[in-house]
């Protein structure tokens, strides 16, 4: 019979128990709540979350067997922005939560999916960008209550707010 997970400790929380084992998946592979997946290792197990959550490097599985299985940030393309100085990586942060793309806080650069597009932006801006293969962990915006979440913020436009447009 397969392993089950019920359950994630994040990782700012200490795990006392045993691991068994890790999981190394990217950051669309992180954000689930119901899926068959294979530790490092070869294990089967089934993901079984109440909900969907996004999952962390560092965050621990528990099995309901009370053993855990860490997660790993797989690498994965990306950009690691970087400016003269701060009050530029602070506009060029600005700009990036403007148009809602998940961003990886890295104390003096920003981390990104690669995206020509944007990429040529921020050069536009007087950034750096500098292509990778690094594990991408960006962070959870405000409206996804710590879940990075997309232009709809995870609730219904049926009530009038702004964004930043003259409204």
């Amino acid at each position: 019979m397969m392993e089950t997970v019920l359950e994630f400790i994040p990782a700012v929380t200490p795990f006392s128990g045993k691991t068994v084992g890790s999981v190394t998946l990217d950051f669309d592979s992180r954000r689930r709540r119901r899926i068959r997946l294979t530790t490092d290792e070869g294990q089967d197990f089934l993901l079984n979350l109440a909900e969907v959550a996004t999952l962390r490097d560092g965050d621990v599985l528990i099995l309901k067997t009370g053993d855990g299985i860490v997660v790993k940030a797989a690498p994965e393309p990306v950009v690691d922005v970087t400016c003269k100085d701060t009050a530029e990586l602070v506009r060029v942060a600005w700009h990036l939560g403007n148009r809602h793309l998940p961003t990886q806080l890295l104390g003096d650069r920003l981390r990104i999916r690669q995206d020509h597009v944007i990429e040529e932006m921020l050069q536009i801006l007087g950034a750096v960008p500098t292509r990778l293969y690094a594990p991408f962990n960006p962070e959870g915006g405000a409206y996804g209550h710590g879940e990075t979440q997309g232009h709809d913020h995870g609730h219904s436009h049926d009530h009038p707010h702004s964004h930043g447009k003259n409204s």
